[in-house]
This record gives C-alpha cells, sequence and structure tokens, in this order.
C-alpha cells in the first residue's frame, strides 16, 4: 500500500474483538447458475479490520463474466460485486483512518502483497504477484487474516450485507454524496479516471468514448467536469438523445453511418473503449489523431483482431488500463464529490438480480443496476 506498510509487524497478533458472524447474502453456486439467497461468514474483526453494514451494491458486467464463468475456472460459491457502499459498524483496536458511523465503500481490491514496487507506488491493482480481489479471489498473503496453507480463504463480495475490510483497502465517502450514486463509482468511475490521469488528459483536448453502460457514461461525466470536448462513439442510433442531453457528451457519432464517422476521422486525441462485448479495434483507431491513444477498459470475451496499419502509420497507441490504486481512487471520489458527479442508476430488490443481469447484458440499463441490500 502507499503508506508503506510492514505486514509483518502490523500482523503478528491479530487483536480479535468479535466472533465470526453469518451474512446474508446472493450467490452463484456454480457457473451460470442463476443467482440465489445464501449465507455466508463474515470473519471476525481483527486489529487493524473494518466492519461495514453494506446498504449497496452496484452490478458490474465484469460480475456477470465471473459468474458466468467467462473469463476462467471461478471460485463457487461465488458472492459477487465490487462496488460497495455502506456504513461503518466496527472497527479493531489499531483502526485509525474510520470510526463507527462514518459512510466508506469498497471497490475492486481488499488487500495486495504490499511488498512489490506497484504496492509500494499505490498502484495495488497491478500488484506483481497479484491483488487479493473482492470475489472470486483468495487472501493468499500471510499478512491476510484469512490465510490459510490451502492458499487462502476465498473472498466474497457485496452482493451482501456485511463484509469486514482491512482499513487500507476501505474508501471515504465523501459527505454530500448520494450513497447509492456513489457506489458505482467504485469500479466505473475508477476505471475510467485512472486512465485519464495517467495519459494526462488535458482540458484542450478531444475524448472518444466507445459505449455508453456505466463506464461509458461516467467517463463522460467525468472528463466534461475536466473541461475536455467529448464525443460518444456508439452504433446505436438510440443513444444520441441520452449522450448529448441526459450526459451533456459535445457530439455524438453514429459508427454506422458512413457519413457521420467520415466527418470524425482525425479528430480526437484519445478514446476510451467501455465497451464489453466482442468487437473490432481497427474501426475505432481511425478516429484518433496523430499520437492517439485508444486505451481499452472494457473487457471482452474474445481476443482481438488488429491490423499493424490501423496504427504504425500515425503512431498511434493500443493500450489497456485496469481499476486503479487506493489512493487514486481516493481521490476519483474526492474529484466527484466536487463536481456533484454520480452514477445515474436503477435501484433494485435483492430477488431482481438475475433480470438485471439479463438487462445488463441488452444494454437495458441507464446506467447502472444498484442492489439495496436490506432486501436480502
Amino acid at each position: 500500500v502507499a503508506q508503506a506498510v510492514s505486514a509483518q509487524a502490523r500482523y503478528s497478533l491479530p487483536d480479535i474483538s468479535s466472533m465470526a458472524t453469518p451474512c446474508k447474502c446472493y450467490a452463484a453456486m456454480s457457473a451460470k447458475a442463476p443467482l440465489q439467497p445464501h449465507t455466508i461468514e463474515r470473519r471476525a474483526v481483527a486489529e487493524y479490520d473494518v466492519a461495514i453494514d453494506v446498504k449497496f451494491a452496484g452490478i458490474c458486467h465484469s460480475d456477470i463474466h465471473q459468474a458466468k464463468e467467462e473469463w476462467g475456472p471461478a471460485i463457487f460459491p461465488m458472492v459477487p460485486g465490487h462496488e460497495i457502499g455502506g456504513v461503518v459498524s466496527a472497527v479493531g483496536s489499531g483502526v485509525t483512518k474510520y470510526k463507527v458511523g462514518d459512510r466508506v465503500g469498497v471497490g475492486c481490491m481488499v488487500d495486495s502483497c504490499r511488498k512489490c514496487e506497484d504496492c509500494r507506488s499505490g498502484e495495488e491493482q497491478y500488484c506483481a504477484t497479484g491483488a487479493c480481489m473482492t470475489y472470486n479471489s483468495k487472501y493468499k498473503y500471510k499478512h491476510c487474516v484469512e490465510y490459510n496453507e490451502d492458499g487462502g480463504a476465498p473472498t466474497y463480495g457485496g452482493y451482501s450485507q456485511k463484509i469486514v475490510v482491512d482499513e487500507n483497502y476501505v474508501l471515504k465517502i465523501p459527505d454530500g454524496m448520494d450513497l447509492a450514486g456513489a457506489t458505482p463509482l467504485l469500479c466505473a468511475g475508477i476505471t475510467v479516471y485512472s486512465p485519464m490521469m495517467y495519459y494526462n488528459l488535458k482540458a484542450s483536448q478531444k475524448l472518444g468514448v466507445a459505449g455508453l453502460g456505466g463506464l461509458g457514461a461516467m467517463a463522460v461525466k467525468i472528463a466534461k467536469a475536466m473541461g475536455v470536448e467529448v464525443t460518444v462513439l456508439s452504433r446505436s442510433e438510440s443513444k444520441r438523445e441520452e449522450a448529448t442531453k441526459m450526459l451533456g457528451a459535445h457530439k455524438f457519432v453514429n459508427t454506422t453511418n458512413e457519413e457521420e464517422a467520415k466527418s470524425a476521422m482525425n479528430s480526437l486525441d484519445m478514446i476510451i473503449d467501455t465497451i464489453s462485448a466482442d468487437h473490432e479495434l481497427g474501426p475505432y483507431l481511425g478516429f484518433l489523431k496523430k499520437h492517439g491513444k485508444h486505451v481499452v477498459v472494457g473487457i471482452a470475451s474474445k481476443p482481438f483482431e488488429l491490423q499493424a496499419f490501423g496504427f504504425v502509420p500515425s503512431r498511434k497507441t493500443v493500450a489497456g488500463s485496469l481499476i486503479g490504486g487506493i489512493q487514486e481512487t481516493q481521490e476519483m471520489l474526492d474529484f466527484c464529490a466536487r463536481h456533484g458527479i454520480d452514477c445515474p442508476h436503477e435501484l433494485i430488490n435483492a430477488e431482481k438480480i438475475n433480470e438485471a443481469y439479463d438487462r445488463t447484458v441488452k444494454s437495458d440499463v441507464r446506467y447502472r443496476f444498484v442492489i439495496d441490500t436490506s432486501t436480502m
């Protein structure tokens, strides 16, 4: 972690302040199975732990990919959810960052090695030996409270009523932000904010946003707040009004309209590609200026095919970006709070999760489903 935590010093004598507690949740019991009510145990609160009463959990498209085991072998039962908003219910005796009653969030990670260059520089998502993801992962490091000789207990995510997380992987939800609207920012927000920061996107530049789901909507809102000119690139004409009128994008290009697409060629400094469905990259590269950057943040299930002449002659860059570190995620939340940004969402009861999965695959949501966990 960026604060240079000494894992050995901090975790030699865990302070258990309560017994492990049963927790209601929704889980996929096997690959492609519908999610169903389930009960897990959350660990006792150790010295540096923060116990959270989960109030809201966002549904990310990656939840669906993993529950369907589309990204490789997965751990079942699986409790998805890495967009988690709640209220602190208890803290360990060594916790200094949070207190009972604080509004907090948990994103895509709940631990990491804490020793490698990436962890020490605040980019825990690129941990050299792999971060402990919020679900479908294991507490694999010896400093983890739930480490065991079998490779660590499995992690369970936010489709649940409680979670216990080390304080270094908890985020503060700024005062004044709607908790349900802030929750999706913990994945959708940071996923688009991080590449904007890394590639130093400036107010004088022009950004293309490919796809207009949860990630795309947040890319439009965040880039607009930075003063960037935003163009939404979409195959769906039905997205035009919501892109320009609801979200405030400056321009909209229907990529299936030959005349519109031609007029937008060589016009953008950067494209953030949020599309999680299988698609070709080549057609989008034509929209970039010389030295332009196409950053992929939506993860499709099939490999890309890419012709070198699409990017070599104009020194264009095709890159990827994965969420953001803990410090940067907090910076993103603070930025969004200052600019009045949250994620437009549809609040659902837990019994609607499977229906929400189906609708998400069909792009039938504006722009995130958020689960009211009190309904579990």
